[in-house]
């Protein structure tokens, strides 16, 4: 059965203007139009900081719209409307929804075609935490390295939103991961199941090597830059090195695309030569121009994969802290601190 709704909500935004301090976010309120053919309006449980947002406030990400814009890349919330051509059984119904951006905000439109269900019984805010995060995780482990049991791996950034559930996920698989992170976050890197090694350690990928001196089976790197050349030579034949990201390069100034154009040509290269070891950039979007109805079942999918593993204990989504919507300046600032392990969440007021 399809209905269409009339009526207009009244949606909370935090609004990126510019090129902006986190306390340069703008909140404001606007009618939300009713949703479109193929529309539902999804009210906000949950949402949350992540490195995308991080490089959309210095411009720096690789495909982000034009300023003035409503950041937010994922969230969890239930259906109070829908358009035409959409079941009217949806209303009252949780799903998750990955957006890229307009996320942070109570209200938001979604294509009905990009929902994902959620499972009665499971916190918004954990969802959320691996939603996303659950997806990457999941799909550069079993995807894109494709890593058995009993292997060994390096994950950069052990105790991030991406890095703490790529442990997690590696040590259920039965894989032995070793985890960069900062002193402070050790305790919790061991807690997950990893070896943490310092990475502000100047000698890091030496102390790697102790640790692994046949070399690793894959290497997870977020960082880019000029040491993933390090993390190419961790690997032993026939590993793989998985970089999803450029954070050595965040503060950089001058056109977001050349680090990451730069990255790919490196990789090529390296895929080209004959020593049995690969390497890949993953990108989350892959195939979603080409044929989004693949790439969304895709996403259903593992999520369904990833929430199995929540629902019973064996992934425990890692929140940093948790924030009101209208204190999302808070929410970025803390995020970037880099002195929390997990995700900083967002959710409704009250």
């Amino acid at each position: 059965m399809n209905g269409t709704a009339k009526a207009t909500v009244t949606a909370t935004e935090m609004v990126l203007p510019g090129k902006v301090e986190p306390d340069g976010l703008e909140l404001r309120t606007r009618e939300l139009p009713a949703p479109a053919k193929g529309q539902v309006v999804l009210r906000m449980e949950a949402t949350g900081v992540c490195f995308a947002e991080q490089q959309m406030r210095r411009g720096k990400y690789y495909d982000q719209p034009p300023f003035p814009f409503v950041p937010g890349y994922d969230l969890v919330g239930t259906v109070t409307a829908v358009g035409e051509q959409v079941d009217t059984a949806l209303v009252g119904r949780r799903y998750a929804a990955v957006t890229k951006v307009g996320a942070w905000a109570s209200h938001t439109l979604v294509d009905a075609a990009d929902l994902m269900p959620v499972p009665e019984g499971v916190d918004a805010a954990a969802v959320e935490t691996v939603l996303v995060n659950g997806i990457t995780a999941w799909q550069m482990l079993h995807r894109t390295a494709r890593v058995h049991a009993g292997r060994t791996i390096v994950v950069l950034g052990a105790n991030g939103g991406v890095g703490s559930t790529l442990v997690q996920l590696a040590r259920h698989a039965g894989i032995t991961v070793i985890g960069t992170a900062s002193p402070r976050h050790h305790a919790t890197v061991r807690e997950l199941g990893a070896t943490p090694v310092d990475y502000r350690d100047p000698e890091m990928y030496a102390r790697i090597r102790e640790l692994a001196p046949d070399g690793v089976d894959a290497v997870f790197d977020h960082v880019g830059g000029p040491a993933i050349e390090d993390s190419w030579h961790l690997l032993r034949r026939g590993g793989t090195l998985v970089s999803y990201g450029t954070a050595a390069t965040k503060d950089e100034e001058g056109n977001s695309q050349l680090p990451v154009l730069k990255l790919l040509a490196r990789l090529n290269a390296w895929n080209a030569l004959p020593n049995g070891r690969s390497a890949h950039f993953y990108n989350f979007w892959a195939g979603s121009r080409r044929c989004r109805a693949a790439w969304q079942r895709r996403m259903t999918e593992d999520l369904t994969q990833v929430l199995r593993l929540v629902a019973d204990g064996s992934l425990v989504p890692q929140i940093a802290a948790t924030f009101p919507l209208t204190d999302t300046v808070a929410a970025l600032r803390l995020a970037e601190s880099r002195t929390v392990a997990g995700k900083v969440v967002i959710v409704p007021e009250g």
